[in-house]
């Protein structure tokens, strides 16, 4: 199957990699560019048709992505880590989290 030209390739895995933050960015970059695109058609000047449905399955796939994470079905991106100290904080930060999940667990 061929691909839209000029798609940004907006893949399940790279979505996935993204944060929360940035999906919603991401999103909202995409309803822009599909209010475009509608707005080109609608005057005949629109030259790709083809993008417009790559867009509307885009922005399908990025809804979906964030409503599997709202279900708890797909994890959230757990943000990079820059150096070694960065990855000791966030090694002991998980260990708090889960202590903390532990002890709520036991009341």
């Amino acid at each position: 199957m061929r691909m839209a030209v000029g798609s940004k390739d907006l893949t399940a895995e790279k979505l996935d990699q993204l944060d929360n933050e940035r999906l919603f960015e991401e999103l909202k970059k995409a309803k822009e560019e599909l209010f475009n695109l509608r707005f080109q058609s609608a005057t005949g000047q629109l030259e790709n048709h083809g993008r417009l449905r790559a867009v509307k399955k885009d922005i399908a796939r990025i809804y979906t992505i964030m409503r599997e994470r709202e279900l708890g079905i797909r994890a959230e991106a757990a943000p990079a880590v820059v150096d070694a100290k960065d990855e000791k904080k966030a090694a002991k930060a998980e260990k708090k989290s889960a202590k903390a999940e532990a002890e709520e667990d036991a009341k």
